[in-house]
């Protein structure tokens, strides 16, 4: 490695919209700074950079016939083919393509070449994040999820809890977006679609009968768009990384506010919704006007131990279930590459988010959404990169040993070879 007082990185995917925030706060990072981006659009790259404050003459546009070993330290270089990434010259890959292919080749070479490997694509983990561990593992390099997206800050913050002690009942994440209910309108919003909803005033409190209260604001925000595969990414990450396991390969995704999480998430004995314990679940924050948001954030239920303890923090406003039994302690935030920052700097000191090794307990994968005959394409695209005709599911290997589904995003842009029926798995025979 090179003796360059800040940590380099390269970066992949360098023309995104994360790209944008880990640029941003990099250059203001007295720890860290980007030596290759790497983008087949590099104007779009050298502009984000000159928008951000980067001088022109830190920048310099690459072919793919320019030797990168070259490239002065004071230099970025911007490259539009990941294979010019083997020759240059930094020490910590931070891999944004979203591509679970064409990610998880340059996450490889990278360790094999000994630099270590931040993860931000969540498709890739969630098809090589295992294979990646272990092979970074036996070079004795780090490779790590990213901070600033949920699944690495869910990670560290179930290690801190149980760390202390805690026995953490369910952990998980709220949607990337909220459902806002105005008291003025009586309105239900999500981004930019609104619903009449005036049934919801009744519901806003969570009442003596969870699953019901649940079920009947899940009915009402019907016609909302609360679910995203994205979701079902993140959290095979995060059980992959913590051992812990689905409820239901659908996830419950109950409609809840804050404050009413620790009550929820409990087992269906103990008036929750959980049919065991060490759960993984996304839910959708339900809000009023003028709320805070939970920012896509992460949480924890935990078991409670001494009454006295949790009533005195009840009390100083942290969230405890009715009963005393339970409390929810989360992190209202994901700031993106902002955060990642740190991840970058914690690998070049050869430090992960976690000690543990990731495993295959959990995977994801997809059902048919309807009747796919041979000859479709299974199209992966838009935001939270959904796969077209098919149905994210979190699968619990150990209840699944013989299945033969194969992973969500390591069927997407492959072409069908045969009918598959509406509800089943795509498996590794279909195409």
């Amino acid at each position: 490695m090179n003796s360059h007082p800040k940590v380099r990185f390269a970066l992949t995917g360098a023309a995104g919209g994360y790209a944008r925030t880990l640029l941003a706060q990099s250059a203001l990072s007295k720890h860290v700074e980007p030596a290759v981006l790497c983008d087949r659009d590099t104007d779009k790259v050298f502009a984000l950079c000159r928008e951000l404050g980067y001088s022109e003459h830190q920048l310099q546009i690459c072919t793919p016939s320019e030797d990168l070993e070259s490239i002065p330290d004071e230099t970025i270089a911007i490259v539009p083919d990941l294979e010019m990434l083997i020759n240059a010259q930094y020490e910590v890959l931070v891999e944004a393509t979203g591509n679970p292919t064409a990610g998880t080749q340059v996450a490889r070479e990278a360790l094999a070449h000994q630099r270590h490997v931040v993860m931000v694509s969540k498709e890739v983990e969630s098809v090589s994040g295992v294979e990646l561990a272990e092979q970074a593992r036996s070079l004795g390099v780090v490779y790590t999820p990213a901070h600033g997206d949920q699944p690495a800050n869910l990670i560290e913050w179930y290690e801190r809890v149980t760390g202390w002690g805690l026995e953490v009942v369910a952990l998980g994440k709220s949607g990337e977006y909220d459902l806002i209910y105005s008291t003025s309108k009586a309105t239900l919003s999500y981004l930019d679609r609104e619903i009449p909803a005036p049934e919801m005033a009744e519901l806003l409190d969570l009442g003596s009968n969870v699953q019901e209260t649940l079920n009947r604001r899940a009915e009402l925000a019907t016609t909302l768009p609360r679910k995203a595969a994205a979701d079902y990414c993140e959290m095979a990450v995060v059980a992959s990384w913590t051992g812990t396991s689905a409820d239901t390969e659908s996830m419950h995704y109950p409609i809840a506010r804050i404050q009413e999480l620790a009550d929820i998430y409990s087992t269906r004995l103990e008036g929750g919704i959980l049919n065991a314990h060490g759960i993984v679940d996304v839910f959708s924050a339900l809000r009023v006007d003028g709320e805070a948001s939970f920012a896509g954030g992460v949480f924890v239920v935990v078991r409670t131990h001494d009454s006295g303890t949790w009533e005195i923090l009840r009390g100083k406003g942290h969230v405890v279930s009715r009963s005393g039994r339970f409390a929810c302690l989360y992190l209202p935030y994901h700031l993106m590459g902002i955060e990642t920052v740190e991840t970058i700097f914690a690998a070049s000191q050869g430090r992960a988010v976690s000690d543990r090794m990731p495993t295959s307990n959990v995977l994801l994968a997809g059902r048919a959404e309807t009747d796919l005959p041979s000859g479709t394409v299974l199209h992966m695209g838009g935001h939270h990169h959904e796969v077209e005709g098919v149905l994210p599911v979190l699968l619990n290997t150990a209840e699944h040993p013989e299945s033969a589904a194969a992973p969500l995003y390591a069927a997407a842009h492959n072409t069908l070879t045969r009918d598959v029926k509406k509800g089943a798995l795509i498996t590794s025979v279909d195409f």
